[in-house]
């Protein structure tokens, strides 16, 4: 442990290069320079071919304008051809009322093959060039045209791309060196103020070169706990690595020793979800360091594994960094060359729709694939996750799929909502407690749905869903929860809620692990609770209630509290009539033991 507490405790600059020891992001992108705008490259093919195709078709009224690019942060580590292939696109946010005018939106977005950024109960944001803009709205009724603001303009886009990136090491002007808290701290395993607040690690966001020796760091520093994992190999050759942390048996020989109960988190399914790869990154760093620190955590990782893996779209996410910075899906060749790419949250085979809906279009963002798990990298995760419970001795009880944004938690289903998922109670009595936690302890509002109408949209208190916005089918949130049993699976989507998108600046990933963090130990005293168990008895919660202050204490499980959760699970009868917070408590009390 001294030899470890002396490493963590190198200065920062120093760690960096001990850690890290990889080339940074400038060595592996050719042409590395200056952010500046002659002589870049043009855009994409299929971009340039479908726009001047749009263009031709609807004509446009625009013109490009000259985009500056504040100078004082010209020396970001972003891809030279960064405005090149950006610098005329604009984010806009449609404020949708009615049926009628999310199915005109929907079908205009697919036949323009526009990036559909993020979508709710009234809004749907979308990215494209300023050029289509009119083309766009000539195809949507009076209402709709009327109805839109920029969310970014081509200058603040460019500029949020250009931001996202790190500065290079011993390079950076003042403007771009990290927030002062940040500064100068050691790479330390104290979790005071916040636990990884002050790592250099988390001040800024990180390419897979440095991710991968980081996470091999980890498991070799804390071997007690902290065991690698690679759970396959991507469609390019990449391995897909995570960690493996708690504390486990240590009698091999026993016949009958019990299954290890695990929880699963996993970020990066689509590549330019930055934010939650650095937060599955700050979750487990936290619980790594916290464990014979922090009671509560050492007793979390004494009853349940975690297994974490913070890039599940390897190919993907390298792209990001080297080529386009908004790129989604992973990297697959598909039947047409210059449109690479499955989008991996939809090529899941439980109710997969890709027949109907992104099949034969390897263009669309929300491309399917031509079959059930063709995308390699969902393939490798769902084997990798059966051969765990058939082989390993592993039972899965939670699943947290970390994206963003929109600052969301969502339980299956996914793919209709005409369907209810048994234990229905359950999964939305832990979703308000995730929510809860989050808001008492931070302040930030997640709200609490089920996916479908996260997909769909809900028109008003009377909860008519809209049209789907994009293929809803193939979730990896919806396939744990069926076909692994996952009794607890959640997608949530993480900061913020569209002045940023998933350009998210990067003074917000600490602010974002914790709150998500303190989500995690909520998740784990439930479970804790559920399943019987003496370690992960007591969380203690802030309440926002200023005038009290006081805190909320989840009671500790009764030893023969066990539930049996292989029964069907108890729900409310139809004539009983309780209000929320009677629900809850009800809920608390009746699930079954």
């Amino acid at each position: 442990m001294r030899l470890h507490a002396a490493l963590l405790a190198l200065p920062a600059s120093l760690l960096v290069s001990v850690v890290v020891a990889v080339p940074s992001p400038a060595a592996y992108v050719e042409h590395q320079q200056r952010f500046s705008a002659p002589a870049l490259p043009q855009r994409s093919r299929w971009r340039t071919l479908s726009d001047r195709l749009i263009v031709s078709i609807w004509g446009s009224h625009s013109q490009q304008k000259h985009i500056g690019i504040n100078t004082a942060q010209s020396d970001r580590q972003a891809p030279a051809h960064t405005l090149a292939r950006y610098g005329g696109d604009v984010v806009l946010r449609f404020n949708i009322s009615t049926a009628d005018e999310a199915k005109s939106l929907a079908d205009a977005a697919d036949t323009l093959l526009l990036d559909v950024w993020e979508f709710a109960q009234d809004w749907v944001d979308l990215r494209l060039s300023k050029d289509i803009v009119a083309p766009l709205l000539g195809l949507l009724p009076e209402s709709l045209q009327q109805s839109h603001t920029p969310l970014l303009r081509e200058r603040e886009l460019a500029q949020a791309i250009y931001d996202t990136y790190p500065a290079p090491r011993g390079h950076a002007p003042q403007v771009t060196s990290p927030p002062s808290h940040l500064r100068d701290r050691a790479f330390s395993a104290s979790l005071h103020q916040g636990n990884g607040e002050s790592n250099m690690f988390f001040a800024d966001y990180q390419p897979l070169s440095v991710v991968e020796p980081w996470l091999r760091l980890l498991s070799s520093l804390f071997t007690t706990h902290v065991r690698p994992v690679t759970i396959g190999v991507s469609a390019q050759g990449r391995d897909i690595a995570g960690l493996r942390v708690g504390v486990r048996p240590t009698n091999n020989d026993d016949p009958d020793q019990p299954k290890r109960k695990t929880i699963l988190i996993t970020g990066g399914l689509h590549a330019r979800e930055w934010i939650s790869t650095s937060t599955v990154n700050y979750i487990a760093y936290s619980l790594i360091t916290g464990y014979g620190k922090v009671p509560s955590i050492t007793r979390l990782l004494e009853d349940f594994d975690f297994v974490f893996i913070p890039t599940v779209n390897p190919d993907g996410y390298a792209y990001t960094w080297t080529t386009d910075r908004l790129w989604r899906k992973n990297r697959q060749q598909t039947s047409l060359r210059f449109c690479q790419g499955i989008d991996l949250d939809r090529a899941f085979g439980f109710q997969w729709d890709g027949d109907v809906t992104t099949k034969g279009n390897p263009c669309s963002e929300s491309f399917a694939g031509e079959e059930p798990f063709e995308a390699v990298e969902a393939k490798v995760l769902a084997d990798w996750a059966k051969n765990e419970t058939e082989r390993n001795n592993v039972e899965f009880i939670g699943f947290l799929d970390l994206h963003s944004y929109s600052q969301q938690i969502q339980y299956p289903y996914s793919y209709s909502c005409d369907d209810t998922p048994p234990g229905l109670e359950n999964l939305e009595e832990l979703a308000m407690g995730l929510s809860k936690a989050i808001r008492v302890a931070h302040g930030h509002n997640y709200e609490v749905m089920p996916a479908c109408e996260g997909n769909m949209g809900v028109a008003g208190d009377q909860k008519k869903l809209w049209p789907r916005m994009e293929a809803a089918g193939g979730s990896a949130l919806d396939w744990f929860y069926h076909e692994m049993r996952t009794r607890y699976t959640y997608q949530i989507k993480l900061r913020d809620r569209g002045t940023y998108g998933f350009l998210l600046p990067r003074e917000e990933i600490v602010p974002t692990g914790k709150e998500i963090l303190d989500a995690v130990l909520y998740l784990g005293s439930f479970l804790g609770e559920v399943y019987g168990l003496g370690g992960s008895a007591k969380v203690k919660v802030q309440q926002d209630d200023e005038a009290s202050q006081t805190e909320e204490i989840v009671d500790k499980a009764e030893a023969d509290s066990h539930r049996d959760l292989d029964d069907d699970w108890v729900v409310l009868d139809a004539d009983e009539s309780l209000d929320d917070e009677d629900v809850q408590w009800e809920l608390r009390r009746r699930r079954k033991r």
